[in-house]
């Protein structure tokens, strides 16, 4: 049995990680308002736990890519968020946050979010519709202000939730993590693989 699977996320790194898994997903980008969503849950619930954030997100792109597709497929939404000291660190807007933020970051640590959901669209199915947070404990290293410059100007850290790659440009400046390595990236392949699980799937059955 080969399952196909749409991946609701433009990440490169994302796909890369599925990729070098085995599993060449279908890749379809949502058109969610990130920024929206997040103020329109808070205005009703009131300030959402970074967690919490991103369960909203990748729930808001699974579902929206879910509506679209016209493939029996598995669709995973997926959204990662920093957590230090109590903030939630999303994509920097610009330069200048991205080093106030790293700058911030420098010499501690943080928890690094990731917000799963999968929705099942296969043709014949129960219609299932869930989420998953995994967590993962990220030490930054004591950057000098050289160091932080340096790695702004290179504009990866703009891309990225936390404004820092495990796999990337960041690399150097990641001491250790407590917790799954797949997960910084973007996605934890081990929650995926239960996830898949959940609805009678096994992670194989992606490879095809």
């Amino acid at each position: 049995m080969t399952v196909s699977l749409v991946l609701a996320s433009a990440s490169p790194a994302r796909l890369t990680t599925l990729r070098s898994a085995g599993v060449e997903p279908e890749v379809i980008v949502s058109s969610v308002d990130e920024p929206a969503v997040v103020a329109a849950a808070e205005k009703t619930l009131g300030t959402l736990d970074p967690a919490d954030v991103a369960l909203l997100l990748a729930r808001a792109k699974g579902e929206d890519v879910a509506s679209q597709v016209e493939s029996d497929s598995l669709v995973l939404g997926c959204d990662s968020v920093l957590e230090f000291d109590g903030e939630t660190f999303g994509k920097p807007v610009d330069a200048d946050q991205a080093t106030a933020r790293w700058q911030a970051m420098r010499g501690g640590s943080g928890t690094l979010h990731t917000g799963h959901w999968l929705v099942d669209a296969r043709d014949e199915s129960s219609g299932a519709t869930f989420g998953v947070v995994a967590s993962t404990v990220v030490h930054f290293a004591d950057l000098t202000d050289d160091e932080v410059d340096a790695y702004v100007a290179t504009g990866e850290p703009l891309h990225v939730a936390g404004a820092f790659t495990i796999d990337g440009l960041g690399g150097p400046y990641v001491t250790r993590i407590e917790g799954d390595h797949h997960n910084v990236v973007g996605l934890s392949l081990p929650v995926l693989r239960e996830m898949l699980a959940e609805v009678g799937v096994g992670f194989h059955d992606l490879r095809g």
